[in-house]
């Protein structure tokens, strides 16, 4: 007898329909196979399932059965497999109807015991369920949440494989899962635990960080330990405007695929904030690996990628990202297989002007070795470097400043709003642009069009190219800050001083910056 479930497999971010087949056959020598390309941990599957079916009070199996995964020419990876196994073995041996298995997409990974654990990619298997017309969806208890997002299909969570057969079987009554997508996405969207009113001083670098925030650009800060780098950097996401639902969607998914939810999670609300140690693998950065998974630059899509001390990564690990700053995409790509992963992210990285931190600084002496500044900062390509929108220099805060706090500063929700209609001006300006949503977004094609300069700014812009030896993407860079610095500033036209203030944050191009 041929009996079929449901599953699923992930590709990336999405996730494709797979067909479960058992067929059990009466012989004196029985025994269960695998087939349909499984992976280690799917063929291992067939020892959880027996223990599980034995332990979960049903008759061992005495037949000869023949499990197949379709479609055969696509890898199955995982244990989230184990469930689906193991209900239409099963129902193979008489033990259950199959007369609702058609309707439901099921996933778990089974334990001895016949508990059921969590899976990764609960939310894009959920969505894909919806797609191809399944009633609804059966899954472990603490991914119920995730998918339950999806609010026209059946979410129903399970504890143990008795659970689900009874379900099946019409013996028992579950619960579905409901949630309020849009309820728990708005009552999250202000979940920062940072403020830039703890700030003290350092207002030109509020500045540079709310230009970044409005526009969407890359941002790089150097300056002696201490200064107060990482504190601002970490609280860059509170300026920046709230996601939307599809945007929360998409890091949702990312997050889901990469197991990096957690138990009764729904969805994210909040701008993902990574910051990656400097010892971390090209693997770990872009994302693959022999079972392909996300990686930091994919986990911070539509948030922000904190690289602090940036000369101490390894230089394969920052060329790695020079295609992904450029595409917003990461394409992972081997042999037999090839995935994407959504990458758009601003970069925020900090650095020191030398290895001891204190070249040029107003009051310590620096004591690194002659020639160690200039092979210190050679660690950070010309090319990487160019595709940073904003160069600043972090200065050491005052005593007074420390001492005589201001009570009556800016918030992160002050600027935020500033940030807002920044990019309302922007949503507005492009919305007939595909794929373009902010200034950072702009192609170089497009650049001349929506940023166009007085006649006195090309003059100005022509002089710093020559003597700051700029780089056409350089130029394009400016212009694109400059636009951003015209829509915080509520006109229409980008002005001499927008243009001016651009200029002034390429200060890594200026010749000498180090001395």
């Amino acid at each position: 007898m041929v009996v079929k479930g449901y599953a699923s497999a992930l590709h990336g971010v999405n996730a494709t329909k797979v067909i479960v087949e058992a067929n059990a056959t009466t012989t004196p020598d029985f025994a269960t196979f695998i087939i349909g390309l499984p992976d280690v941990a799917v063929r291992e599957s067939l020892f959880r399932c027996d223990a599980a079916i034995k332990n979960s009070g049903f008759e061992p199996l005495r037949q000869k059965i023949v499990i197949n995964l379709a479609p055969a020419d696509i890898r199955k990876e995982g244990s989230a497999y184990d469930l689906p196994i193991a209900v239409t073995m099963l129902a193979a041996s008489f033990q259950l109807t199959d007369e609702y298995l058609g309707d439901y997409i099921i996933m778990g990974e089974l334990g001895l015991d016949g508990n059921i654990l969590p899976i990764k990619g609960a939310l894009p298997i959920a969505i894909q369920a919806f797609k191809d017309k399944f009633k609804g969806f059966i899954l472990p208890k603490e991914n119920a949440k995730e998918a339950a997002i999806v609010k026209d299909l059946e979410v129903y969570g399970v504890e143990n494989l008795r659970e689900v057969v009874e379900f099946l079987a019409g013996e028992r009554t579950l619960d579905r899962v409901v949630v309020d997508p849009r309820g728990d996405f708005e009552s999250a969207m202000n979940g920062y635990d940072v403020d830039f009113l703890d700030v003290q001083g350092q207002d030109n670098i509020k500045r540079a960080m709310e230009i970044a925030a409005a526009g969407g650009h890359n941002l790089i800060l150097f300056g002696p330990p201490g200064a107060g780098k990482t504190m601002l950097a970490k609280r860059l996401p509170s300026i920046m405007p709230p996601m939307n639902l599809h945007e929360a969607l998409e890091t949702t998914k990312i997050h889901s695929v990469a197991g990096k939810l957690g138990t009764n999670a729904s969805l994210m609300a909040v701008r993902p904030f990574r910051s990656p140690h400097h010892t971390i693998s090209d693997v770990a950065l872009v994302g693959g690996g022999n079972n392909p998974q996300p990686g930091e630059i994919s986990l911070a899509h539509h948030g922000v990628l904190f690289l602090d001390e940036l000369p101490e990564f390894k230089r394969s690990v920052l060329e790695v990202m020079r295609q992904p700053l450029e595409e917003r995409k990461v394409t992972i790509s081997r042999s037999r297989w090839s995935v994407d992963y959504p990458a758009s992210f601003m970069l925020v990285a900090s650095m020191n002007p030398c290895p001891c931190g204190y070249h040029n600084h107003p009051s310590k002496a620096c004591t690194c070795a002659p020639g160690a500044v200039n092979r210190y900062l050679s660690k950070i390509s010309g090319p990487l470097l160019d595709r940073i929108d904003i160069h600043i220099e972090v200065s050491p805060v005052s005593y007074d400043e420390l001492a005589f706090r201001k009570k009556d500063g800016e918030t992160s929700a002050d600027i935020r709003a500033r940030v807002i209609e920044a990019r309302k001006i922007q949503e507005a300006r492009y919305k007939d642009e595909a794929g373009i949503f902010n200034n950072a977004m702009l192609p170089s094609n497009r650049v001349h069009e929506y940023c166009e300069i007085p006649a006195a700014g090309q003059i100005l812009l022509k002089a710093a190219m020559q003597k700051l030896n700029l780089s056409a993407r350089a130029y394009d860079k400016i212009l694109k800050l400059s636009r951003t610095i015209a829509d915080l500033a509520g006109t229409e036209k980008i002005e001499i001083a927008h243009l001016a203030e651009a200029i002034h944050f390429r200060s890594l191009d200026r010749e000498g910056m180090f001395g």
